[in-house]
């Protein structure tokens, strides 16, 4: 294996080899609440939650689908005009509405010049079999990934977050869209309150038993505006925020321990700077990577080197 040209299955490089060229995903708020916040489930929504951190200014819910799709299109067009995009549907929990009003937002965006695909972000308990099998029918003509927010294999912890589920329903949708040769991704946060290391290097072993095809990370931040931020007010001494050298060697020691097919579509999450409180450390996503190769680099290794397979 030659670490010069393998550290990690990227996500950049999954894309441009599905579709021969530069993709880029376009953020869509497509007008849908969550479970944990209309009362269904809960009030509130997660602990850590604050909408405003991922959305980019042309991300707001009162705009079409194509209008957004449009708009995020000529962001991103000038600079490299032979792109092609896929619609994320991101914020809040996108597969939380009738099967008619689903497909009729997915399609909007797929009728977008330009859109090759879409990435559906949702919750695990927020996926019935009849949707499954409509997402099941669109992957045979278009790219169609599923995202479910996992954020932790711990059950105390998804407790704590006010999460909504236990990792046993995040178990069932992922295998249940698996089943169906549907792409299937997953995001998790690191130094969830509570959790050591590790349970998060047994966290990986868990991750990687799953069939998934993506896995996004990125570290706990504390957010304004926040359950819990305001939990960190009260009770500092129940949160690890990790510096930037504990992160990036956490980060390779998870990687160290993941499946060597999964494709790592991203490490950090970088909210704006007037919603940040914790921790700040002035870098893009991209010179963290570097970073994390360079760490890799040194310590000659490589994504799944201490995988070991559940049998």
């Amino acid at each position: 294996m030659s670490l010069e040209r393998f550290y990690y299955n990227d996500f950049s490089s999954f894309l441009r080899g599905r579709f021969g060229c530069k993709v880029q995903k376009i953020s869509i708020d497509a007008g849908f609440t969550c479970p944990n916040r209309d009362g269904s489930k809960g009030v509130g929504g997660c602990t850590f939650c604050n909408n405003q951190t991922f959305n980019p200014s042309y991300c707001r819910g009162a705009v079409s689908v194509e209008q957004q799709m449009r708009e995020g299109i000529s962001f991103f067009s000038h600079k490299y005009p032979q792109m092609r995009y896929l619609a994320y549907f991101q914020a809040y929990t996108n597969t939380y509405e009738s099967l008619s009003v689903l497909r009729e937002r997915y399609e909007y965006a797929l009728t977008v010049d330009g859109c090759v695909g879409i990435v559906i972000g949702t919750r695990p308990d927020c996926m019935p079999d009849e949707l499954l099998d409509y997402l099941q029918e669109l992957s045979l003509r278009t790219f169609v990934l599923v995202e479910y927010g996992i954020e932790s294999t711990n059950d105390a912890t998804l407790l704590r977050v006010n999460r909504g589920h236990d990792y046993s329903v995040a178990v069932d949708a992922v295998c249940r869209t698996a089943r169906r040769n549907i792409p299937v991704g997953a995001h998790i946060i690191l130094g969830l309150p509570g959790e050591t290391r590790a349970m998060l290097m047994q966290q990986a072993a868990q991750l990687s038993a799953l069939p998934l095809t993506t896995l996004k990370l990125h570290q706990l931040q504390l957010i304004r505006g926040t359950q819990m931020a305001v939990e960190y007010e009260s009770l500092p001494d129940d949160f690890h925020l990790f510096t930037l050298e504990e992160y990036v060697e956490t980060v390779v020691d998870y990687v160290e321990r993941l499946r060597p097919d999964i494709i790592l579509e991203r490490f950090t999450s970088s909210s704006p700077k007037e919603l940040l409180i914790a921790p700040d450390w002035g870098l893009k996503n991209y010179e963290f990577v570097e970073i994390v190769k360079r760490r890799m680099r040194e310590r000659d290794t490589w994504q799944g080197k201490y995988y070991s397979a559940v049998v």
